[in-house]
């Protein structure tokens, strides 16, 4: 009876077995068509659709990357007859000899390639295409293929917009959805948007015969994929504006970024030395070249390049120590051509002024001493315990300017820069071994402190909006293409907002209080009221950067620059012109005539060779 059971149970186990293995063969041979196509791979052949990558417009609509047709001439080896290599060879406007290495190539590897087409020459021109199509029939296993190429409608933001290249095998190796042949954004814009920029590729299926010639579609094209286009993009980009910005940095070495304060969006990042769009389209061809310069054009110094923020970083002592309550508006400090901070006589140097300074004439006048004095008071608050406990505190402050961290942009290569911490001090001159003295050069933006010209203009936007920024970023919600979240959102600094004034106060005398001894007159434009502030920044390289920061106007500001410039002295002698020039032509549209001279000087100086 035990027996008769457990057969019986074999039995129904059996059936059941075989009901499901029924049922999947039903399925996979019956009902899923995919399952069939895939068996008969070997029988058909993929024509590859590819897309329109999607456009780049500027935020007024203006096209700055389109696309034109290219063709590319592809070869399927094992469909190819004997042909007339000389006659094929004129067609397509190349050698006879790069035919017959191509061809022994082929035939070499022709186990490993199989019954896949290859690309046999890359954009070719319309006439050349032309001239194929119509000859075509004298070359079975060629064919023509139809693909879309980059151009560049208006010379601006070569470095902000990147460009395109093919796929390479490690690129493939973490990319499986590509193929060899593909393109993909490598850098700038078109990296960072690469998924909605790239669309997707469609494909058309045909038949072989039992000699592997193609035949008609399969299925009548049932399983053929329409292609999709992708998706275009807005940037936040002022194409004019920028355009203008390249003019004012030709021939110098550093970056120019402008903002609008009250959204976050960048109007304008330049990178100079940089790569002109002329070059993009066909980038492969120029990129030795490029890579061997000295002055790095491929390098975008806006958002990759870490420099000592020098005297523009006065700014955020001040608040600091306005916030901390270590310093009042009216507090005065005296300055005799600098700061002595050892009792063996050290001195940290300054311009020549009168003396003392109260806060806003500080910022004014861009006085050392005066700062000396207000970091010394941040660092001996008697409010902490110790130094390292209030410069931690102070590190804390500072990076809520967006300091020593990546301020999240949607642009690509975004360094952190640096504010060192009390952790690497104590490494260095061990625990309870450095104080004030030690770090005094912070009090002027100088020592350990790295910052980037995106990080430096984001601190313009902060004083144009008293107290808060929108994270920087370069793509405008659009279309189909929504940006994230968090660009819409204020981040707001450690410092009170009621603290800003008193200090933006003084950045607008630095500009428009002429003969006060005001270091940024030379940005003064009548009816503007810019408010700036200037950087001159020690380099170890050569001759120290000028820098220079401001907004206008001082009330419901439009635009906040930065401009860094290497190697080019004072921020009064270059980077404040630079910066207050694309300004005007911002919020005016034209150069004022008072000040034709000043731009023709810029635009016509060279400062690297």
């Amino acid at each position: 009876m035990e027996s008769d059971n457990r057969s019986t149970k074999l039995l129904i186990g059996l059936a059941v077995v075989l009901l499901v293995l029924f049922g999947r063969l039903f399925y996979v041979q019956i009902l899923n068509q995919s399952y069939k196509t895939d068996a008969d791979n070997n029988s058909m052949t993929r024509e590859m659709i590819y897309p329109p990558r999607g456009v780049i417009y500027d935020r007024n609509g203006k096209l700055l990357v389109g696309n034109k047709i290219c063709y590319d001439i592809l070869v399927t080896p094992r469909e190819v007859a004997e042909f007339d290599t000389l006659s094929l060879a004129s067609v397509l406007d190349t050698t006879a000899d790069f035919i017959r290495e191509r061809m022994a190539y082929y035939h070499k590897y022709r186990t490993k390639i199989g019954w896949r087409t290859q690309t046999f020459l890359k954009m070719v021109s319309a006439d050349t295409y032309m001239r194929f199509a119509e000859e075509q029939f004298l070359y079975p296993g060629f064919k023509a293929q139809v693909r879309s190429l980059r151009e560049y409608p208006f010379n601006a933001g070569g470095n902000l917009l990147g460009y395109i290249s093919e796929v390479s095998p490690e690129f493939l190796e973490d990319h499986p959805d590509y193929r060899a042949g593909d393109y993909y954004g490598r850098t700038g814009l078109e990296a960072a948007r690469e998924t909605d920029l790239r669309g997707s590729k469609g494909w058309h299926i045909y038949q072989r015969d039992s000699r592997g010639r193609q035949k008609a579609p399969y299925h009548d094209g049932d399983f053929d994929v329409e292609a999709v286009p992708g998706k275009d993009i807005t940037t936040t980009i002022d194409a004019w504006l920028q355009q203008y910005g390249q003019r004012l940095m030709a021939g110098k070495k550093g970056s120019l970024v402008a903002i609008e304060p009250s959204t976050g969006e960048i109007l304008t990042m330049v990178s100079s030395p940089g790569i002109d769009v002329d070059v993009l389209a066909d980038f492969g061809r120029h990129y030795s070249k490029l890579s061997q310069n000295k002055h790095k054009p491929l390098y975008n110094r806006a958002v990759s390049a870490s420099y000592p923020p020098g005297s523009v970083f006065k700014l955020v002592n001040g608040l600091v120590g306005l916030e901390d309550g270590v310093l009042k508006p009216w507090m005065q400090y005296p300055c005799y051509n600098g700061y002595v901070y050892t009792s063996s006589g050290r001195k940290l140097g300054c311009h020549t002024h009168r003396s003392p300074l109260n806060l806003e004439d500080a910022v004014m006048m861009s006085c050392n001493g005066y700062f000396c004095y207000v970091f010394k008071n941040i660092l001996e608050n008697p409010e902490y315990e110790s130094t390292e406990e209030a410069f931690t505190h102070w590190r804390e402050m500072v990076m809520s300017f967006g300091f020593g961290r990546k301020l999240g942009s949607d642009f690509p290569s975004e360094l952190s820069g640096n504010v060192p911490s009390a952790a690497f001090y104590n490494r260095y001159y061990r625990k309870g071994h450095w104080r004030f003295q030690t770090v005094v050069s912070l009090s002027i933006g100088q020592g350990e402190i790295l910052t980037t010209p995106l990080q430096i203009a984001n601190l313009a936007a902060i004083m144009a909006n008293r107290g808060y920024y929108y994270i920087p970023h370069v793509v405008k919600s659009s279309g189909d293409v929504e940006i994230d979240p968090k660009y819409s959102e204020k981040q707001y600094t450690m410092v009170d907002t009621t603290y800003f004034p008193v200090v933006v106060k003084g950045m607008w005398k630095a500009v428009n209080a002429l003969g006060e001894g005001g270091t940024a007159n030379v940005a003064y434009v009548p009816g503007l009221n810019i408010c700036g502030k200037t950087g001159t920044a020690q380099n170890p390289h050569g001759k120290d950067n000028s820098v220079f920061i401001c907004f206008a106007p001082m009330d419901n500001p439009k635009i906040a620059v930065a401009a860094y410039i290497e190697n080019a002295g004072f921020g009064a002698s270059w980077a404040c012109p630079i910066a207050s020039l694309l300004v005007e032509k911002y919020l005016r549209g034209e150069i004022s005539e008072g000040r034709k001279d000043l731009e023709r000087r810029v635009i016509s100086t060279k400062l690297i060779r």
